[in-house]
């Protein structure tokens, strides 16, 4: 057994026995040999080390993988009351934390469909639709109105009226008309990036989708002021700025698919021997 003794050696400051005889030794894993051995000290700080302040996370061996058998002192019955609530919390607050961020969306939501309603027939129009209506019915569709508009946004219309113009407009002489070159056929065929990955593209679209009511307000009362109703004059201002920004992309975009299409790599420039 004194061979043994001897022989014992930390695995974590690499001390022995001879070097200090009052420490704590302990054999937590199933190690053989030299590594089986380690201060109970040194092996507390390098639990403390793996768990950062988890004192309820599991810590194994680096060597062998066996999990250390931890054990605690017993509590009393007040601490253990006061442990328990606080690992209840613990366990509790990432789901009330999801709760509540959802009920804010859901309430913004709803918000935002509410003044959208207004805005759009009209402000004491919409609160006698909204006071008349059922109120579960206004808990529903409320939410979904920037729920439809940003899935409205998402529809790249003009993107299918992009592959349309490229496959005829070489066929349509009225278009190199108004065009110049728009017809011309190109010597590569350039690689578009996916809009929807880009998160700047994303923010666009959101942006885009829940101002949307606004500018068609706008646009509405500018172009077709003559109209009385406040409902139909928005359909039309919507109906027209998207049609209108929708004219200017797809012009805007083809001149870009151009542009990529006719670039050139220039040679290296040679330098010249001084």
């Amino acid at each position: 057994c004194r061979t043994e003794v001897l022989e014992q050696s930390c695995w974590v400051c690499f001390a022995t026995d001879e070097d200090d005889r009052t420490a704590e030794w302990v054999r937590p894993c199933r190690c053989r040999g030299s590594t089986k051995w380690v201060h109970q000290a040194c092996l507390q700080r390098w639990v403390d080390e793996k768990q950062r302040g988890n004192s309820t996370a599991r810590v194994a061996c680096p060597q062998c993988n066996a999990e250390y058998l931890i054990v605690f002192p017993k509590l009393g019955p007040v601490v253990y009351v006061l442990d328990l609530a606080d690992r209840l919390i613990s366990k509790a607050c990432p789901f009330a934390a999801a709760g509540i961020m959802v009920g804010s969306i859901y309430w913004t939501a709803v918000t935002y469909g509410a003044v959208t309603v207004m805005q759009v027939v009209g402000h004491k129009e919409g609160l006698d639709v909204m006071e008349r209506a059922d109120p579960l019915f206004l808990l529903i569709g409320l939410p979904t109105i920037p729920v439809m508009l940003i899935l409205g946004k998402m529809i790249r219309w003009e993107d299918y009226v992009l592959r349309l113009w490229r496959k005829y407009s070489n066929k349509l002489q009225i278009l190199n008309s108004i065009f110049p070159g728009i017809g011309c056929p190109v010597p590569r065929i350039p690689a578009e990036a996916n809009p929807l990955a880009d998160h700047v593209s994303a923010t666009r679209i959101l942006c885009g989708a829940l101002v949307f009511p606004t500018i068609a307000t706008i646009v509405g009362k500018l172009m077709f002021s003559s109209v009385n109703s406040n409902l139909q004059r928005t359909i039309l201002g919507g109906i027209a700025f998207v049609a209108i920004k929708g004219a200017f992309k797809v012009y805007f975009k083809q001149q870009q698919y151009l542009r990529q299409a006719h670039r050139k790599i220039l040679n290296y420039p040679e330098q010249e021997e001084a």
